[in-house]
């Protein structure tokens, strides 16, 4: 089964969308996301732009604050607290990578947590691994959805997460500790890693380099899950997994592109709305 990240995205929007016409009814606003890029990067725009087209769609006001590149650090955490401030602003959403210059940490820091929409911010990634509510990254949170349509009991299976970041590889670990999935956290330093991969029913890889995992490292059956985008030197976007070799072994798996990037975009639209309701409280 190849999983249609495409179709399954845009269920959920058609969802959010009817939430955002009764709650903007209700509530004679409508939830307002604001995103804050610092500099030209293709990709980060490319991303920014369908951010706010997701969010144009779904009924949310989707407001782009540009900054250039040479924006120092004390601009950008002034532009950000005035975002806190605004009590029409529902999410908050500072686009990464930042220039060098900057401390990406400080900046996530300073986005207030109930406006925190990526779910990076020190409190949501507490109360994340304490059980409590918070915002969950966008990332995993797809890919959970991705698992869900697949109709796959997850439940005492064994699940291998390639990948350690604090955006994608951690909290995702968390989420599958949550349904009760033996969990294996490794990373381009494990010893034997094919081995590792080998055992797992379910594969999940966010690496960031091309072709990671080929059909030899996977277990015929396994649904494989592929955070990666990398650019080929022709230009081509391609996962982490090769996907046409491994597609014959796998019981299911996501294409690049057209996997897990649509969900992280609707689950973005799914956590501005939680900030929304979770305001009007």
């Amino acid at each position: 089964m190849i999983i249609d990240g495409i179709k399954i995205a845009q269920h959920y929007k058609e969802e959010l969308r009817k939430q955002v016409d009764l709650l903007s009814v209700q509530h004679k606003r409508k939830p307002r996301l604001d995103v804050i890029i610092v500099g030209e990067n293709p990709a980060s725009m490319a991303y920014v732009k369908s951010k706010i087209k997701a969010a144009d769609y779904c009924g949310i006001d989707g407001e782009l604050i540009r900054l250039p590149s040479s924006v120092s650090q004390k601009e950008l955490l002034r532009v950000v607290q005035s975002c806190n401030a605004d009590a029409e602003v529902d999410g908050i959403l500072v686009q990464l990578p930042l220039p060098s210059h900057i401390d990406e940490q400080s900046v996530i820091t300073a986005i207030a947590h109930e406006k925190d929409v990526d779910g990076f911010h020190p409190y949501n990634v507490a109360n994340l691994w304490l059980n409590c509510a918070s915002i969950v990254p966008c990332t995993p949170l797809g890919i959970m959805a991705l698992l869900e349509s697949t109709g796959i009991a997850l439940a005492g299976r064994h699940a291998v997460v390639v990948g350690r970041s604090n955006i994608v590889g951690k909290p995702m670990a968390k989420l599958l500790l949550d349904q009760h999935c033996t969990v294996t956290l490794a990373h381009s330093r494990t010893a034997n890693l094919a081995e590792v991969c080998r055992q797992a029913d379910i594969l999940i890889v966010a690496v960031g380099r091309a072709h990671t995992i080929t059909a030899s490292m996977v277990k015929p059956g396994a649904t494989v899950i592929d955070v990666g985008i990398n650019r080929t030197a022709q230009g081509t976007l391609v996962g982490d997994v090769d996907f046409k070799s491994v597609l014959p072994v796998a019981g299911a798996i996501t294409p690049v592109p057209g996997g897990v990037g649509p969900m992280t975009i609707a689950m973005l639209m799914r956590n501005t709305i939680e900030c929304y309701k979770n305001r009007l409280k």
